[in-house]
């Protein structure tokens, strides 16, 4: 006969579900796993912009399509063209849980761990489950490059 659930083993059980639920989290397309207790690092660390992209374009502006954009995995940035010659940067890290988004369709930046969608014009949400915009991140459009600053 098996003994009655306690508080304990609830709680135990729960949390471990919880856990096993989230492995794998932003690891999908060549993301990186993170838990809840780990932040992202911030984009406006001292150097973080300027090791990124090493000094060199990040972009060219014929490689961000019009009404679209492109999602530069390494640097954690994605680059969107809401409307010809006007061009966006925001952190590619998921306000919801920090996974990586993973594409730009359909005016929308998408991430694939819960299906949080963000307008390509300013970040917003257009589908949660976040609650929170991407936050913008600063670029410079010199002629045909595009590079973080």
């Amino acid at each position: 006969m098996t003994q009655p659930a306690t508080r304990r083993t609830v709680l135990a059980t729960g949390a471990g579900a919880l856990a096993l639920g989230c492995v794998g989290c932003g690891a999908e397309n060549g993301g990186t796993a993170t838990s809840a207790s780990s932040a992202p690092a911030s984009p406006s660390s001292p150097g973080a912009q300027e090791a990124a992209t090493d000094g060199k374009a990040l972009a060219r502006t014929s490689d961000i399509p019009e009404g679209g954009g492109k999602v530069f995995k390494k640097e954690k940035v994605v680059v969107t063209q809401p409307k010809k010659g006007d061009f966006k940067a925001f952190s590619a890290v998921c306000t919801h849980q920090g996974c990586l988004v993973d594409k730009v369709t359909d005016g929308t930046i998408d991430c694939p761990c819960h299906g949080s969608r963000f307008h390509i014009a300013d970040g917003a949400v257009a589908h949660g489950p976040a609650t929170r915009p991407l936050p913008q991140r600063s670029i410079t459009v010199d002629g045909n490059s595009i590079r973080l600053s």
